[in-house]
């Protein structure tokens, strides 16, 4: 199945093909000749999870994105404090090529073209490899392990362009060998930088850089270490104030995340920890960065809570558990063939628990481990209830699962206490004109036992229960509903047909069934109160019974559901010999009874018939036995 994050870039895209807006760069137009309709973003997790849509693997020019990255070997190999005796990390205020530097000669950061250049002149050649070599290695293992393979190479026909027009980062490079800035000749310092901009990648490698930076400068599709922590922390900090140049306040205001703009059409943006984002689009805006490319970020970090403002109070998030429905049962009681089937068929319903907080990597994780579910799952249940907090991203990216399912015919039910997460759900559906059935208004139905009938075409379902046993014994009469329809217990169910008398021969039932009493009671009434002595076998024909019992302290334990085909009373023939719980009809109830004194007249009158009875009752509560034993070494598991 389609991650919802996928089904949402691919909307987003649609979006922004629209927006006609912006100036391509003209040293890129004449050299590149780049489309101005093209548009491309790609998502990359740091799990390596990577989403893309559009014109995700048309190259382009890295140009000033590249600055991120070489200020990053820099630091890597000077260390901090030697690189800012070059190259301060103050904001400039100033467009990309202004021509301002300190008093000292320092330019004011490294993402401006006179710092990036001044950053170049520090990269000496080491390991048989030149100071370009180093360069270009640096942007490919950061890049390493994306959907677009093939190495990056640098663009003659770029880089002619570039040599050919950059007098004014000339100019910069002889002032910054005036201040010794640059301790050589300039002209290779510039020569490299030249070649550094005109280094050609797709959008899905530069959003495996991006994540790289997220990741804390380890690549998350090689897992190769690219930059230190301490290097990683520090040029994140820089792109927050500095690389989006003079537009860098309004950027942290809208957006609220590190990022770098190149005149090539590139947009790279970083949520640390989470995810690297990456955007193509020609058309540039008066700053030089992507106006398709800017749209685009500010709606993802609208949609999905992205700003660093909207992040939720930090915890300790986790897909907890994910596993089949048939290792963890409900624990009610079913007839042996039904338990068999549920043993069976348990593979086509699963269970996904979450804890935590489910900020944007939480439900990204989340979402991808439910798209790549098998699809011979029909129904899956997301246990809620450990979750702490939620954003936005995990409304939004639920409302979209919940929509994939139904559109599947599949079902998704939510196990969510206190239904917040769940009302939210409904209400942004709401707001996007697209609602989605409440499955509120049925989950007070929820709280009492499923009663799912045999029926004909079954149709996906949302759902919401407030228990885990109650969300697993649904679940599971929703895959005997789709699987083995025969199994589900009819409206009205004939005595006869009770898996109590599968132990006897057909004669034996008719007689037993000759016996029996029929009565009725109303939806409340109590039928058997705990306490009370044995008073026989009742056969639910039609309706539903609920068993509550009490422990220490008046406390009540989970009340069981009892519908037509099954039976009660017999658990008073234990060695107590009264009832343990109360029995009370959810709504209108029939019953058959094979009363305490008909047995006894049994005993008397027809022993050999009484003893099959008993033998029958006996080989029943073992079976159920056995069951209960096999679903509770499920649950240990």
């Amino acid at each position: 199945m389609e991650s919802p994050l996928q089904e949402y870039l691919d909307e987003l895209i649609d979006r922004l093909r629209p927006l006609d807006d912006g100036e391509v760069n003209q040293a890129t137009l004449s050299a590149a000749e780049p489309h101005r309709d093209h548009v491309g973003i790609t998502l990359t997790t740091v799990n390596g999870n990577q989403y893309s849509a559009g014109d995700c693997q048309v190259p382009f020019a890295i140009q000033s994105i590249s600055k991120a990255f070489t200020y990053g070997l820099a630091l890597d190999d000077l260390g901090a404090e030697r690189v800012v005796e070059k190259v301060d990390v103050e904001p400039s205020g100033d467009p990309f090529n202004e021509i301002s530097l300190q008093p000292d000669g320092r330019p004011d950061n490294p993402m401006i073209n006179a710092g990036a250049i001044a950053t170049v002149g520090l990269i000496k050649g080491r390991g048989g490899r030149d100071r370009m070599g180093r360069l270009l290695n640096t942007y490919n293992e950061a890049a390493a392990g994306s959907a677009s393979t093939g190495e990056l190479k640098v663009s003659d026909q770029i880089y002619k362009a570039e040599d050919r027009t950059g007098h004014r980062n000339r100019a910069l490079a002889w002032l910054l060998r005036s201040f010794d800035i640059i301790e050589s000749d300039p002209e290779p310092v510039v020569q490299d930088y030249f070649r550094a901009c005109s280094v050609m990648l797709t959008v899905e490698q530069l959003s495996m850089m991006a994540a790289t930076l997220a990741n804390r400068g380890v690549n998350p599709a090689t897992g190769h270490r690219v930059f230190s922590p301490s290097t990683t922390s520090r040029l994140l900090a820089v792109m927050s104030t500095c690389g989006m140049y003079d537009d860098a306040g309004n950027w942290a205001i809208e957006v609220g995340l590190p990022a770098k703009s190149g005149v090539g059409g590139g947009l790279l943006v970083v949520i640390p920890g989470q995810v690297g984002i990456a955007v193509y689009s020609p058309p540039l805006d008066e700053h030089g960065t992507s106006v398709r490319g800017s749209a685009a970020v500010k709606q993802l970090t609208a949609d999905l809570g992205l700003h660093y403002g909207d992040a939720p109070p930090v915890g300790r998030s986790t897909l907890r558990a994910s596993y089949a429905l048939s290792e963890s049962t409900s624990g009610v009681p079913r007839p042996h063939r039904m338990s068999e089937a549920l043993e069976r068929l348990g593979k086509h319903g699963h269970v996904i628990e979450i804890s935590g907080d489910l900020g944007f990597a939480e439900t990204e994780i989340l979402a991808h481990t439910v798209a790549e579910i098998d699809p011979d799952i029909t129904t899956v249940l997301l246990d809620l209830r450990a979750v702490d907090e939620f954003g936005r991203s995990a409304i939004h990216l639920l409302v979209r699962l919940v929509r994939q399912f139904l559109a599947e015919n599949r079902d998704l039910a939510l196990i969510d206490q206190d239904d917040r997460l769940t009302g939210l759900m409904v209400e942004a559906a709401e707001r996007a004109g697209d609602p989605l059935p409440d499955p509120r208004e049925e989950s007070a139905e929820s709280t009492r036992g499923a009663q799912l009938v045999r029926s004909g075409k079954v149709t996906g379902e949302f759902r919401l229960f407030q228990t885990r046993p109650r969300a697993l014994e649904w679940a599971e009469l929703r895959v005997l509903q789709r699987f083995e329809p025969k199994l589900l217990p009819n409206r009205r169910q004939r005595p006869d047909q009770s898996q109590l008398f599968a132990f006897l021969g057909d004669d034996d039932v008719q007689l037993l069934t000759a016996f029996m009493d029929r009565r009725a009671f109303k939806a409340g009434q109590v039928i058997r109160r705990a306490g009370q002595p044995f008073a026989g076998i009742y056969f639910i024909e039609s309706g539903q019974v609920e068993l509550t019992s009490q422990g220490s302290g008046g406390r009540r334990y989970r009340p069981v559901f009892l519908s037509p085909g099954m039976t009660f009373g017999e658990i008073a023939l234990g060695r107590s010999g009264r009832q343990l719980t109360t029995v009370r009809a959810v709504d209108s109830v029939v019953c058959r009874v094979l009363t305490a004194q008909i047995i006894a007249s049994l005993e008397e009158t027809a022993p050999q018939l009484a003893i099959k009875l008993w033998t029958a009752i006996s080989r029943e509560a073992y079976t159920l036995l056995e069951q209960s034993s096999r679903e509770a070494g499920a649950r240990h598991d």
